[in-house]
């Protein structure tokens, strides 16, 4: 079984409950039910949130499935690590008035270059 997902996979979930925690309260306090109401800072969390959940499930299923086939855990913790230090710095690093934040460059780059090295190593196993 992969344990090592596992793991990681509840440490990402956990991260993921406090990006969407965020903008469900900024709606309370401003009594806004659907979309961002105009409210850049609302919309700044909504994106938070977004971006992390289109990138950490599809790294997720690639690093289980990685584990599946044999990838040591040393490999394995430093990819999710990786992965988990860049979405971080993504979400603190994303900005609705600068678009070439630290964070955000660094985490958008990096978690790139671990999703595409767990395809391409996948793609190793796989072919190879």
């Amino acid at each position: 079984m992969p344990a090592i997902t596992l793991l990681w996979t509840c440490l990402f979930a956990l991260f993921a409950i406090v990006l969407g925690a965020l903008p469900g309260r900024m709606r309370t306090l401003k009594g806004i039910s659907i979309g961002d109401g105009g409210e850049k800072d609302l919309l700044l969390a909504m994106r938070r949130q977004g971006n992390y959940l289109e990138m950490v499930p599809m790294a997720l299923i690639l690093m289980g499935l990685l584990e599946l086939n044999g990838l040591g855990p040393v490999w394995l913790h430093g990819l999710a690590g990786t992965l988990f230090i860049a979405r971080i710095a993504h979400a603190v690093g994303l900005d609705a008035e600068r678009i070439n934040t630290f964070g955000r460059v660094f985490g958008a780059a990096v978690s790139g270059l671990v999703i595409v090295g767990m395809a391409v190593w996948g793609f190793v196993i796989t072919l190879g």
